[in-house]
């Protein structure tokens, strides 16, 4: 995927947040169809946790401060992690997964605002993206936020936030079937 491709599928899961969710209830925002399955706003809550967590890699990257880690010096593993995170965010992947605590929301019941947050956030996040462009050609490779002994490259960084957007939006359309 290239710089532009990204910041496009960025953009499009902000409108589609805003255009199916933008108008709910608090409750319709904060409805569960059981324990152990979040909320749409759990969901939005947890793109905005996860995403903000690279925000520090990238400003590292830019400064010039950004060290590879030791896993990352091992061409198979970087490879493998990578390509095992990827799967594991594909958007139709229906089989539950539990993230990191770190990226857990930290509440339970959110305002409307979480709405206007997360489309905030997608704002600055298609911002820092757009800053990694110079990087890219660089084979850079980063720890995972949430684990320094998961290691891919950005490229695959950006791919994975992107499919993990993708596969939480669907997650909450999927509840938007609950209220007709």
């Amino acid at each position: 995927m290239e710089e532009n491709n990204w910041k496009t599928q960025l953009s499009t899961v902000s409108k589609k947040v805003n255009e199916h969710f933008g108008k709910l209830e608090e409750r319709d925002l904060n409805w569960r169809p059981e324990s152990g399955v979040w909320s749409i706003a759990q969901n939005l809550q947890h793109l905005i946790i996860t995403n903000e967590s690279y925000f520090p890699v990238f400003k590292a990257i830019q400064n010039g401060t950004h060290k590879t880690p030791a896993l990352g010096k091992i061409g198979f593993f970087v490879s493998f992690c990578g390509k095992m995170i990827l799967k594991a965010v594909e958007p139709e992947r229906k089989k539950p997964m539990n993230t990191f605590p770190v990226w857990q929301p930290k509440k339970e019941v959110f305002d409307q605002g979480i709405v206007e947050r997360f489309v905030n956030h997608q704002t600055a996040l298609i911002a820092e993206v757009g800053k990694m462009n110079p990087f890219l050609n660089d084979k850079l490779v980063i720890a995972s936020p949430a684990n320094k002994n998961i290691v891919y490259t950005l490229e695959i960084a950006l791919d994975i936030i992107v499919s993990h957007e993708k596969r939480h939006l669907n997650q909450a359309l999927d509840l938007l079937n609950h209220f007709d």
